[in-house]
């Protein structure tokens, strides 16, 4: 995504998320805060945790992998489906109706959840049935790749990219933040965050983390 500006002039922001991904959701809860705050636009892809966890299934903690075999690939094989059939415009608005459903609600990444989401939006419900198709499983490796590769394979969702000062992108994993800051301090996190990441050969920061998301 190499364009300085949005077709509304405003900076883009290139986000990678994963659905089913409860710290990606707060993330992205948190820059929609930003979008009001910033004058810059988030542009929606899909990354996704089943691909990018496929060749170390045998690493991962069995529930984890449950996860991976029986929940991860549905709602990003629909996502990326409505993406080729109704256009970018429609995959951020999607994503809000899955993570509302799925993390708000509680709802978890079902079936009908799904189906619910799309309701939500006013999608064809026929596009629950690429939940179990790899129809578009070339698109959504392409968007993986795309975001992962700014950030190496380390990392998981959310993926950030931003144009810094000479025009390239600044990219990172992250902020993983609960619960997600609003106004003034949304601003506050987005500067410093921007203002860390750009310093030529930073690599992480962390701290341990002591609670699980915060959902509104």
């Amino acid at each position: 995504m190499p364009e300085n500006s949005t077709s509304h002039g405003r900076t883009p922001v290139d986000f990678w998320f994963d659905p089913l991904c409860p710290w990606a959701w707060m993330t992205s809860r948190w820059m929609l805060e930003v979008e009001k705050v910033r004058d810059v636009e988030v542009r929606w892809h899909v990354m996704s945790l089943a691909v990018l966890n496929e060749n170390r299934m045998d690493e991962l903690p069995e529930e984890y992998r449950e996860m991976m075999r029986t929940q991860a690939w549905a709602p990003v094989r629909v996502v990326v489906a409505a993406r080729q059939k109704h256009g970018d415009e429609i995959v951020g608005e999607l994503y809000t109706a899955l993570g509302t459903r799925f993390h708000n609600q509680g709802e978890g990444a079902t079936r009908e959840a799904i189906a619910g989401a799309l309701a939500d939006v006013g999608l064809p419900a026929e596009l629950l049935e690429y939940a179990d198709s790899d129809a578009y499983d070339k698109e959504l490796r392409a968007s993986h790749k795309e975001g992962i590769d700014k950030v190496g394979q380390d990392v998981g969702t959310p993926v950030i990219a931003v144009p810094g000062s000479d025009g390239e992108q600044i990219a990172f994993f992250g902020p993983v933040v609960t619960p997600a800051p609003k106004g003034e301090e949304a601003a506050k996190l987005w500067d410093g965050t921007l203002l860390v990441a750009s310093v030529p050969g930073f690599y992480e920061i962390k701290r341990t983390r002591t609670q699980g998301p915060i959902f509104d």
